[in-house]
């Protein structure tokens, strides 16, 4: 084979390798948003109908409280409509508090996608400061060894940068429990 040919696979290696680990982390980076978004619309839904429910709720209380201010004694059917509307208010506030929940998941995924952004642009700067090593004199075998140790970095950068980033996304605060997402 000759060097020319050596050279050229060498490079069609270390492009093919660059454009395959930047994908893939790009690739990650977008599954991740797409599910912050999606947890943030179930979030902001869950959140509109429970404080709706929690207005119609106070506003259904509001007939007794003011026969109350008056010094009016409610019937025993308002009374026992008082009483459930508080225990249903109670379900919402508590509904509304589960629906927070998704804050701490959303920031999980977003402080993932900042740490793959941050190593991809680590990534390329790693390409970038080897090609720097790289002169116009430098001969064939220096050029295919250069290659080389810019492969095997870029490989080890990629691998470390998928063993920092977990896969799973989980609740870990609040005391209704730990959920695990994705």
């Amino acid at each position: 084979m000759t060097r020319k040919k050596i050279l050229g696979s060498h490079v069609k290696r270390l492009l093919s390798g660059v454009s395959d680990h930047g994908r893939k982390h790009l690739t990650e980076v977008e599954t991740d948003l797409v599910q912050t978004g999606i947890l943030l619309e179930e979030a902001i839904e869950k959140l509109s109908f429970n404080f709706m429910a929690i207005h119609a709720a106070v506003a259904a209380q509001q007939d007794t409280i003011a026969l109350l201010l008056e010094g009016g004694i409610p019937a025993e059917q308002q009374r026992e409509k008082l009483l459930a509307l508080q225990d249903e208010v109670g379900g919402y506030v508590n509904a509304a508090i589960t629906s927070l929940q998704f804050q701490d998941m959303t920031s999980q995924l977003i402080e993932r996608t900042l740490k793959r952004v941050t190593g991809l642009r680590e990534f390329l700067g790693t390409l970038g400061s080897h090609g720097a090593e790289m002169l116009p004199e430098s001969d064939n075998e220096e050029i295919v060894a250069l290659l080389g140790r810019v492969s095997m970095a870029l490989a080890i950068q990629s691998l470390e940068l998928r063993s920092v980033l977990r896969k799973a996304v989980s609740q870990q605060h609040l005391e209704s429990g730990d959920i695990e997402l994705f």
